[in-house]
């Protein structure tokens, strides 16, 4: 029976390619511990496996009291043999659980040393079974990974990488990146039900997800032509996509967008009817903020570099295109280009400006005008407002307000005709 055991465990260890030493070794250790509960013996049990014939030895350990370090611990034991009369059924018993956890630990260890270094790589699957908290996508026989969309109020350390809206049926093919992949001799605390559950861990909410997408359709992004500098996504609803062309003569909107918008209406079919806006990356920050805020028309954008800020002037009838639904527009831009976007119609911006009070220039000595660069008229009014007349040849003020030629008093009544 013995060597019957031994050969189906041998057999059984060239078809899973599983270590014959390293699975008697696991015997021995678990057999130990079992009859060490079984036959109550205080200092343990050692348990040793005949490789030829497979017959199984149980020792009770006594110590020895010369062999006690200087922590209080024995080091030596004597092994007396209290081998039971029926072993084998305990030992099939605990063969089986052991040979089943060794197997699915050994297949755990190979999915992570082969997708471990393709994390942000996207993949296509086969929907197998979906669960209100997770779905489970086939990649190919054997390999299996995760989909998680758990409640996020519920379970904090959970994901949700589900976009909104999504609900994926049985044998249905998706494409999704791969965000994780669970390592099975991580000493870190796992999950709920983590030993349970597919290894690797997939996503349909990461901006990888949109660019492995266009590498796809796009021959110029794979081949490096085009690069893809940002995305911003809202998943389910939106994204933005800044890319930049390596070669000036190649358009690198037009190359994403495709003959009559092909390239992008696939990737907007398998992203299920998200929005996609492909903009042109500029390396001036106002020009690149622009063309984030697309398809909104921009008049003017003032940058802040100090305070890494924006500030965007649109004409009135693009001020609800240039926000965005709910600041959708605004939001992404921002995300897209890294900038506070502070956005303005040019009516309010014109009331702003007309608020602002002129600071009058600073006082120029006489000898320092220049025949050549006429000045303007210094004269201000009480209302803020400065002439606009040029300044005579050797005076800071114009023929109407030099107080030379003129009392300020008349000065003061002409001004509001002459300004």
């Amino acid at each position: 029976m013995a060597s019957e055991m031994m050969e189906a465990l041998m057999a059984l260890c060239q078809e899973k390619h599983i270590d014959q030493l390293y699975l008697i070794d696991r015997l021995e250790q678990s057999l130990a511990k079992s009859y060490a509960e079984i036959l109550h013996l205080d200092w343990g049990a050692k348990v040793t496996i005949d490789r030829a014939t497979g017959k199984i030895y149980v020792y009770k350990l006594i110590p020895i009291d010369d062999s006690m370090d200087e922590e209080g611990n024995y080091t030596e034991f004597e092994e007396i043999d209290v081998t039971p009369k029926d072993t084998s059924r305990i030992a099939a018993q605990h063969a089986k659980a052991e040979i089943n956890a060794i197997v699915r630990n050994s297949a755990r260890e190979q999915i992570y040393e082969e997708f471990s270094s393709r994390i942000g790589d996207i993949i296509t699957g086969t929907v197998l079974q979906s669960t209100p908290d997770f779905t489970i996508v086939k990649i190919r026989e054997g390999v299996e990974a995760e989909l998680p969309h758990f409640d996020l109020r519920r379970y904090e350390n959970e994901r949700n990488e589900r976009p909104q809206g999504e609900r994926y049926m049985h044998n249905q093919r998706i494409k999704a990146v791969i965000i994780d992949v669970r390592d099975p001799n991580s000493t870190l605390p796992p999950v709920r039900g983590e030993h349970s559950r597919p290894p690797i861990v997939i996503s349909r909410t990461h901006p990888a997800l949109i660019r492995r997408l266009f590498e796809l359709e796009v021959p110029e992004i794979y081949e490096g032509t085009v690069e893809v500098m940002s995305i911003a996504r809202e998943p389910g609803q939106r994204s933005k996509v800044a890319v930049r062309s390596l070669d000036d003569r190649l358009d690198p909107v037009g190359a994403c967008v495709g003959p009559k918008g092909s390239r992008v209406r696939t990737v907007v079919s398998e992203l299920r009817g998200e929005r996609v806006d492909v903009i042109l990356w500029d390396a001036d920050p106002a020009a690149y903020v622009a063309n984030a805020l697309s398809p909104a028309k921009v008049t003017r954008v003032l940058i802040d570099e100090e305070k890494n800020y924006a500030g965007v002037i649109v004409p009135d009838d693009q001020l609800s295109l240039a926000i965005g639904k709910e600041g959708q527009n605004a939001r992404l831009a921002a995300r897209l280009t890294g900038w506070h976007i502070d956005i303005k119609s040019e009516s309010l911006a014109a009331d702003i400006l007309r608020n602002v009070p002129v600071v009058p220039a600073a006082p120029v000595a006489e000898d320092l005008l220049s025949d050549d660069e006429p000045e303007r008229c210094a004269y201000v009014s009480e209302s803020g407002i400065r002439c606009r007349n040029q300044a005579r040849p050797g005076s800071r003020y114009c023929g109407v307000h030099d107080p030379e030629d003129m009392d300020a008093s008349d000065a003061f009544e002409d001004a509001e005709d002459l300004i």
